[in-house]
């Protein structure tokens, strides 16, 4: 059950991973363009929000089943183990946090033109913190 989580969790972190830098490109390219937001720009990030948020529910389960997981919380002298139960969770869910944020500000923008903004900034931090705190040495 753990090792196929575990790989579940890993994939759907390169799907997510993927999805977010192409949210966030698409939308600073868009923003730049000065386009308009459309039905399918809309889809497109709510598509990456959904993914993140599965991403996050798994890794929550897998925060629990793990031995590297909440088992070694405070065991701050190993680096390894430490962003493993700490750094890599919470910065984790700070991420999605921001991402969600940046979601419901797009919402609230009456500029049909500015809604890229929210979501290039918010979806664009939340991936940077992603990216910096993925075990690359546990990663597949």
């Amino acid at each position: 059950m753990y090792t196929i989580l575990q790989t579940a969790h890993s994939l759907w972190a390169s799907f997510t991973v993927i999805l977010l830098s192409i949210v966030v490109v698409y939308s600073l390219l868009r923003l730049n363009a000065k386009r308009f937001f459309t039905a399918r720009d809309r889809k497109i990030a709510l598509l990456a929000l959904i993914f993140s948020h599965v991403q996050l529910i798994l890794g929550l389960i897998l925060y629990f089943l793990s031995p590297l997981g909440f088992a070694r919380l405070g065991q701050m002298s190993d680096s390894t183990l430490r962003l493993t139960s700490l750094e890599h969770p919470l910065v984790g869910i700070i991420a999605i946090t921001l991402i969600t944020i940046g979601w419901i500000k797009h919402k609230n923008k009456e500029e049909i033109a500015e809604k890229f903004k929210p979501i290039a900034i918010f979806y664009g931090i939340g991936l940077l913190l992603i990216l910096s705190r993925i075990p690359w040495s546990l990663w597949f």
